[in-house]
């Protein structure tokens, strides 16, 4: 009885019900974000890839040759990862109030629960992606595995990081201003660009790539390519930079959502 008791309480406590709220949001996120199917899921994954492979084609096609190593592929490969999914998460974490508000009428579901939900779900999608996209490296005979694995890991980490902690800010800024969507999106073009995806920041005036370094995602990109390519150092990367922008950005969302919760959707 006692036994049974105790785990009674332990499904009863606080963390486990918005666990199984959290659960329950991410089911519905699969079956209902895409044709109403959960094999609609694979679309989460299936974007960013076909994102991916059609920069790489254009790349190919243009005749340029790889400003570091000795594989084109690998060198946009190893940049596009890490910025595709912060890119994706942040925007799709930023949508996921806005368009699931409905189920903030029920009592148990709160804002956050959203976030977290999506946050999840985008976390897999962007980790399979990249699954799928070493598995391609390594079946096309490319360097599939980095030099440095947990220096790769990390980086990837830091990336996924910004991603929910911007997604989750950008959430709460959507809520009070409709229109920021749309302006988040188009600055997104602007931080592609400037991330460092499509040159080597040793090539560029220093001035230059001092403004670019005001990127965070700009460091993912570096401390990926650092390692991946044998001997390659960067004097641009600011780890801390990049990772108090998504520890930051994460506890400034999550702060906000405390403050205002349930004040934005009266």
């Amino acid at each position: 009885m006692a036994i049974e008791a105790a785990a009674r309480r332990r499904l009863d406590s606080p963390l486990a019900i918005q666990l199984r709220v959290i659960w329950a949001l991410m089911l519905r996120d699969i079956r209902t974000r895409f044709f109403g199917h959960g094999l609609g899921y694979l679309i989460a994954i299936a974007w960013p890839l076909a994102h991916i492979t059609l920069l790489l084609l254009i790349y190919h096609f243009t005749g340029r040759v790889a400003p570091l190593g000795d594989s084109l592929v690998l060198f946009f490969s190893t940049a596009l990862v890490p910025v595709m999914s912060f890119m994706y998460m942040s925007r799709f974490i930023m949508f996921a109030a806005t368009t699931n508000r409905p189920l903030v009428g029920f009592p148990i579901v709160k804002i956050i629960d959203l976030f977290l939900a999506r946050a999840a779900l985008e976390m897999l999608a962007s980790c399979c992606m990249a699954i799928i996209v070493l598995t391609v490296l390594y079946v096309s005979g490319l360097q599939a595995a980095p030099v440095y694995p947990l220096e790769a890991l990390f980086a990837f980490g830091a990336a996924l990081l910004l991603g929910v902690g911007m997604g989750i800010l950008n959430g709460m800024i959507a809520m009070a201003l409709p229109a920021w969507p749309m302006f988040y999106q188009l600055m997104s073009i602007v931080i592609y660009v400037s991330s460092g995806v499509l040159f080597m920041p040793s090539a560029l005036p220093e001035p230059m790539v001092y403004a670019l370094s005001w990127n965070p995602i700009f460091h993912a990109v570096e401390w990926m390519r650092t390692a991946y390519f044998m001997g390659y150092t960067s004097n641009f990367i600011d780890k801390p930079y990049l990772l108090g922008w998504g520890v930051g950005a994460l506890f400034l969302g999550l702060g906000v959502e405390r403050l205002v919760r349930g004040a934005l959707l009266r």
